[in-house]
């Protein structure tokens, strides 16, 4: 049993990528987890939707079944439930009656945001304002707050590193909603007293993504034959992070209590260029063809997320450098493969 017995924790948007590998982490730390989800952004209702329109539909579907047999197998409830219902949402959490609430809700991709700002802030800022507003009830025992912000809240790196403490300045619609979802979950600890911890991860990769990140693509395009395509000339640079280490550092936030009310990025420390990504992929795919294309204009500069802050608080210390993610990220898709016969993947 580890240190996280006798807690009960709830992830609103737990079915999504990062959410559903958290689940897992927590559940083995002895938590009893709780998964609140609307199974519409990344997720399953979405792709039953456009299944006949996307012809990875059906790979995203079989990946999307996997989280729900691994939590299901783990005995981690799924409630479908949609967040930006103030009411539905209050009976759940009434219901389950969490210690913690993590808030993973949103649409998690820059791209769909700048394109559909409503639908951003709606499955966002909303599920953000009614997840808060619940901690205010006098028949829930929330003491902490979990809030997952983003790398991007920095906008252009100033330097090669940035601190928690360097100055933000989002481009578009995804790093400002990130950063104000920030300021309102520190308004409420100074309203309501609600102890918080805000976690800035970076460039997020590992099994059972369908979110369509850096990584996952490049895998997906190469397996089907096709070109990786890489928007500017492979020097931008990104702090790569794997989603064990992540889910990790969730663990440290939860396990101290000089987490609380506190900011940090939790990342693997070390920025890495998209070219290297090519290269250690190169090793597994000597075929891989590059494109480049444009860099698109509302793409920050960025970097190193400094990572000093988390090691000294909470004991943080990530473990998979992009070498070692990235070979266990391709020996997933591998095994995916092996498994699934049937699965095809087609244009990424």
């Amino acid at each position: 049993m580890g240190n996280l017995a006798n807690r009960r924790i709830a992830l609103i948007g737990g079915a999504g990528f990062i959410g559903h590998n958290l689940a897992l982490k927590l559940n083995e730390e002895g938590a009893e987890v709780f998964v609140i989800d609307g199974m519409t952004v990344n997720n399953y209702y979405h792709l039953r939707s456009v299944e006949g329109q996307d012809t990875n539909a059906p790979l995203y579907l079989e990946i999307i079944q996997q989280r729900l047999d691994l939590l299901g197998r783990n005995g981690i409830p799924v409630v479908v439930t949609d967040a930006r219902n103030y009411d539905g949402l209050s009976r759940v959490l009434t219901k389950v009656n969490p210690d913690t609430l993590i808030h993973l809700a949103a649409v998690s991709h820059a791209g769909k945001s700048n394109k559909d700002p409503y639908s951003t802030f709606d499955h966002s800022l909303r599920t953000l304002e009614n997840a808060l507003d619940n901690t205010r009830s006098g028949s829930l025992a929330v003491r902490h707050f979990v809030y997952f912000s983003s790398s991007m809240v920095y906008g252009n790196f100033s330097a090669e590193s940035v601190t928690e403490e360097s100055v933000c300045e989002p481009l578009g619609i995804y790093g400002a909603l990130k950063f104000s979802g920030e300021k309102m979950v520190i308004a409420y600890n100074q309203v309501f007293g609600l102890p918080y911890t805000i976690v800035r991860p970076s460039a997020l990769y590992g099994p059972r993504c369908v979110s369509r990140r850096v990584g996952q693509v490049f895998i997906e395009n190469v397996m089907s034959g096709r070109q990786v395509t890489v928007c500017g000339d492979g020097a931008d640079r990104l702090d790569f992070t794997y989603i064990d280490d992540l889910t990790a550092g969730i663990v440290n936030v939860l396990e101290n209590d000089n987490a609380k009310n506190q900011t940090f990025n939790l990342t693997y420390g070390r920025s890495r260029s998209i070219s290297d990504i090519v290269e250690i992929m190169t090793g597994y795919f000597p075929q891989i063809e590059v494109k480049y294309l444009p860099k698109d204009k509302l793409t920050p500069r960025r970097g190193t997320l400094s990572i000093d802050k988390a090691g000294k608080l909470i004991g943080y210390d990530p473990q998979y450098p992009l070498e070692a993610g990235f070979a266990k990220y391709i020996e997933w898709y591998n095994g995916l493969f092996e498994n699934q016969e049937s699965l095809q993947l087609g244009r990424v």
